[in-house]
Order: structure tokens, then C-alpha cells, then sequence
């Protein structure tokens, strides 16, 4: 008996295999089950907006705190109101405490909206140095090692670019208790990878440059 081919059944059978063998030729392996690649990943803009204040505010200054972003540290300008007279003992501790509170103050819209949050307590305290202490040292209401890596790694990096506090490059940071305080430095790691501020102590802990 004859078998009648149906019109274009040819010309689908060598289209198929013509698909076939540039998949081959590809690398793509081939598959009978249809595969939903999903869609493309959303990422945060990690944008720093601009200061919530007037630049021209008076008596206000804009100065960079970070926020986390993502998983990482990115600067942000808040305008503050700058502690009086030169930067030394007399400024350092109000500096401190004034940045703390920003940290502490909840991202504006416009820096939620682009990502931005931060992880620093609210009952967050800050104090001068103790007698034997370094006098860049500052207090805390409880031990550094027991803030969240990400608290300490913001205080650290807004600390340590504060020109009020001398842009150190990190801060010099103790707790409550007798423990001596210890330096945290503000590097690119801890800025990219929060989570390792608690291992960023180093040094002898009364002096700066160790």
C-alpha cells in the first residue's frame, strides 16, 4: 500500500533538524520541556539622594553618614548642625553624639525608596573617654563586640570621616565596662562586607596608630 505524504511534512521534518543541529553547534542542550527562565533579577539603586535640608540651611552642615544599602555601607549627606569652635576634645564628643542620632533617625522617603536602612539601636549612648583612656576614645552605652556587625560597621565608617573627629580612617571605641577601648577601621572590606566590622579591632588598644 502507498503512503501519502502530507504537504510541507517534508520541509518540517529538515527545518527541525536544521534547529537541531545549531543547538548542537551551541552548546544548548535541547529539552522537550518548556522552561520558564523567570524574571529578570531587581536590584536596589543604592543611589545616595540628596540631604533632606536646604544646603543653604542656616547654621547646618552637610556631612556623610552610612547607611546600609543592599549588603554593603554607602555614604549619604545629612545636614547637621556642627558642634561650636575647632575640631579637638571640645567638639569631639557633640560630633559623636550628633551623628549617632542621625544614624539613629529613620531613612528619609527618598532614601527608602532607593534602598537605604540602618541597623543602629535606638538606646544607643555615647561618651567621652575614661581616665586612661586615649583622648580620641569614645564610650559606649554597651560593649562594641555586642552591637550588630552592621550597627558597629555604620558608627565605625560615619566615625572615622566625621572631619569633626579628625578623619581618622576608623574610630577608637570602647564599651561600659573595664575593658580598654580598641580601634575599628573603616576599610573597603568592612564598607563592602558590613558582617566583618566586629573582627576589625586590632592593635594596642589606647593607641591610634598601632
Amino acid at each position: 500500500m502507498t503512503r501519502r505524504v502530507r504537504p510541507g511534512t517534508g520541509r518540517y521534518a529538515v527545518a527541525v533538524a536544521v534547529l537541531a543541529l545549531a543547538a548542537a553547534g551551541c552548546g544548548i542542550r535541547g529539552t522537550s520541556v518548556p522552561v520558564d527562565a523567570g524574571g529578570a533579577p531587581s536590584r536596589v539603586g543604592c543611589h545616595a539622594p540628596g540631604s533632606d535640608a536646604s544646603p543653604g540651611a542656616a547654621g547646618t552642615a552637610r556631612v556623610p553618614v552610612y547607611l546600609v544599602c543592599g549588603s554593603a555601607l554607602v555614604p549619604v549627606e545629612r545636614a547637621v548642625q556642627p558642634p561650636q569652635g575647632a575640631p579637638g576634645a571640645a567638639v569631639r564628643l557633640p560630633a559623636a553624639r550628633a551623628l549617632l542620632a542621625e544614624l539613629q533617625r529613620p531613612p528619609t522617603p527618598d532614601e527608602s525608596r532607593a534602598g537605604f536602612s540602618t541597623a543602629l539601636p535606638a538606646a544607643l549612648r555615647v561618651a567621652g573617654p575614661r581616665a586612661g583612656d586615649a583622648p580620641e576614645a569614645l564610650r559606649l552605652s554597651v560593649e562594641p563586640a555586642d552591637l550588630p556587625s552592621f550597627a558597629l560597621a555604620q558608627l565605625v565608617c560615619t566615625y572615622g570621616r566625621s572631619g569633626a573627629l579628625g578623619r581618622t580612617g576608623g574610630a577608637l571605641l570602647g564599651g561600659p565596662g573595664p575593658a580598654a577601648a580598641h580601634r575599628y577601621d573603616c576599610s573597603p572590606d568592612v564598607q563592602a562586607n558590613p558582617a566583618v566590622a566586629q573582627h576589625a579591632g586590632w592593635g594596642d588598644p589606647q593607641s591610634e596608630e598601632s
